[in-house]
């Protein structure tokens, strides 16, 4: 059984993902009461099959995090709806965080009828799959390097009825040099390493065309290091508007540029 003082402590903050919750951080001194934690909160959340917290935040290649399941089923896949789409996942080798439900809707509600659009780093496919079933958009590419991701992102576009997305598997640096074709839209929602890959997304972008950067800043970092980094491509753009995606940390916060370019 848990004291009152011992169910204060629970954090407040966590992620759910489709009936799985996370907490991202799990107190030191509840530990030893982690599973009557998970059960607690089981009662409390009837949506909630799965309860796990993270041993290891995200990192690597496929920015994947580890977890430790507290309470409830033996189990890390879930499927999440939000947004009227569908998407299955492994909460443990797909990055996934369904916190940009509105950030993905945002993007969608500027997208015009015919576009043609590309999500660098796409995942299990939330920005493509949100873009298609939203939008009169043309045409949408998604290019992701996990694996894991990659398969999920297929069975995602049966699961949804998607016909107008291609995906490919694959290094962005190795994939997008070889495409012939240019975009109207591009999505780089790789907040912590976007930067490095700016060049990649101008070398692909029709004039005029829009580019959606995400960046990890802190707030007195907020907007002249993301303008420094998109300036160092010496291109010429506009910057439309830059909007806070959510806290990360504290005062730190994930941020989108989006830009046109001229």
């Amino acid at each position: 059984m848990l004291t009152k003082k011992e169910i204060d402590l629970i954090p407040k903050s966590f992620d759910v993902i489709g009936d799985i919750l996370v907490f991202t951080d799990f107190p030191e001194k509840l530990i030893k009461k982690e599973k009557e934690v998970g059960n607690y909160i089981l009662k409390k959340l009837k949506n909630v099959k799965v309860v796990a917290k993270r041993t290891k935040n995200f990192s690597g290649t496929f920015r994947t995090a580890k977890l430790k399941i507290i309470a409830g089923e033996k189990r890390k896949e879930t499927v999440h709806r939000e947004n009227n789409c569908i998407f299955k996942l492994n909460v443990e080798t797909c990055y996934f965080s369904s916190r940009l439900g509105n950030e993905r809707l945002r993007i969608a509600r500027q997208v015009k009828k015919n576009e043609i659009v590309l999500t660098m780093f796409s995942g299990v496919a939330a920005y493509p799959i949100t873009l298609s079933k939203l939008t009169k958009s043309e045409e949408i590419y998604g290019i992701e390097i996990n694996p894991s991701a990659h398969k999920y992102a297929q069975e995602n576009l049966i699961l949804n009825k998607i016909k107008n997305i291609k995906l490919i598997k694959g290094d962005v640096r190795k994939v997008m040099p070889k495409m012939k074709i240019k975009f109207d839209r591009i999505l780089m929602p790789l907040p912590k390493d976007a930067g490095k890959f700016l060049d990649l997304a101008f070398s692909k972008i029709k004039k005029k065309g829009i580019i959606h950067f995400y960046y990890f800043l802190r707030e007195d970092e907020i907007p002249e290091i993301g303008i420094k980094k998109i300036k160092e491509q010496k291109k010429k753009f506009k910057l439309l508007r830059v909007v806070r995606c959510g806290q990360i940390a504290p005062r730190k916060y994930r941020v989108c540029f989006d830009i046109k370019v001229l």
